[in-house]
């Protein structure tokens, strides 16, 4: 991710007016509920979901990697699980780098306006870093983001391609949404692999998070290069996928209501004209997410204050621990910061079980003796 940089949408004042109170009776409820919570035993987590399952910790493997764009550090935990040692995050958002630096205190970790992509010459890094992995900001691709491509200020891949260019690593991974396979983006895209392809072996594929154990439809985009003069090629197709695909309300271990499934792609709460912590992306996500039993409007702070909190339908309130199980996050991963900020983070990071299954084919295919 890059920045929350938001275009807003035009609304009527009238509908400005309904989501303003609408806003300050939720904010009313919540914190009423917290009062709730306080006053009422702690409430426990049912999840039967470890994500650690399907990313057992390696050895490390003696190779290292630079992430930009870093955010929650999605693809950072993949990669470091999968052996690789940590260089540097880049992250110009001051909260994702508070994130980082909780979890691995003793990773380098650049945010804020030291985490700007773009104020940095990455030859210091020259002949230290063997795979360069990030996802460049999705908003000029994604429907939500106005979908500008190019014209828009957000869109870092020539900054990712300017790193890799002046590093050379051995490897390089690029994460986006789908959007950027859009016959919209054809000359870009075409732009883009053309300027990776003059020294690496280029392949861009789709992924799907629920072939890695995450209980989520979620398809991205990935690019993986491989340096020419190395005359390894990489091929996704050996991407190792898990043979146990789990559904949200098992995961979650909430009681059977005869209804199960894979839950809709998480939204991301960073890129949207409020401050908000719904997890719904489209009106089909509400239905999907409804049939699901579980509320997509808003998600609490912690398990006691969603219980303390009933939803308008009576259905299943989330909490942020929950919702980072249903991305692929394991528990002794804290997400700091505000609701929505932990929720955005979750949501607009690369699954790690993902990031994981692509790192050690990385390194099986490209690096092991």
């Amino acid at each position: 991710m890059y920045n929350n940089q938001h275009i807003p949408w035009e609304i009527s004042d009238e509908r400005r007016n309904e989501y303003s109170i609408s806003s300050r009776e939720s904010q009313a409820a919540r914190k009423r509920a917290i009062v709730l919570a306080g006053q009422s035993p702690q409430s426990k987590l049912t999840i039967k979901y470890d994500p650690h399952e399907d990313m057992p910790n390696r050895p490390k493997n003696g190779h290292s990697t630079l992430s930009l764009f870093s955010g929650g550090g999605g693809l950072d935990l993949g990669f470091d699980l999968a052996g690789f040692t940590h260089a540097a995050s880049f992250e110009v958002l001051p909260f994702a780098g508070d994130t980082l630096h909780t979890n691995r205190p003793e990773w380098t970790v650049h945010s804020g306006p030291s985490g700007d992509v773009t104020q940095v010459d990455w030859r210091r890094y020259r002949g230290q870093i063997d795979v360069i992995h990030g996802g460049p900001p999705c908003q000029p691709f994604s429907i939500a983001g106005r979908r500008a491509g190019k014209e828009d200020s957000r869109d870092m891949f020539p900054e990712f391609i300017r790193a890799v260019e002046q590093i050379r690593p051995k490897a390089f991974v690029a994460e986006n949404v789908l959007g950027f396979l859009s016959k919209k983006f054809d000359d870009y895209r075409a732009s883009v692999l053309k300027r990776l392809s003059k020294k690496y072996h280029v392949e861009i594929f789709t992924l799907s998070s629920a072939d890695f154990g995450v209980p989520q439809v979620r398809k991205r985009v990935f690019i993986v290069g491989s340096l020419k003069s190395n005359r390894r090629k990489f091929d996704p197709t050996q991407i190792k996928k898990v043979n146990n695909q789990r559904s949200v309300r098992d995961a979650l271990g909430l009681l059977s209501i005869g209804k199960d499934g894979f839950a809709p792609t998480l939204r991301c709460t960073l890129t949207g004209p409020r401050q908000t912590t719904s997890i719904a992306n489209s009106t089909a996500s509400v239905v999907k997410w409804t049939e699901l039993g579980i509320w997509p409007h808003g998600v609490s702070h912690d398990r006691s204050v969603a219980d303390a909190f009933p939803t308008k339908n009576q259905t299943y309130r989330l909490c942020v621990e929950e919702c980072q199980i249903l991305q692929g996050f394991p528990l002794d991963w804290t997400f700091t910061g505000a609701v929505y900020q932990r929720l955005g983070l979750i949501g607009n990071s690369v699954c790690p079980p993902v990031a994981y299954a692509v790192a050690t084919s990385i390194f099986d295919q490209l690096f092991r003796d």
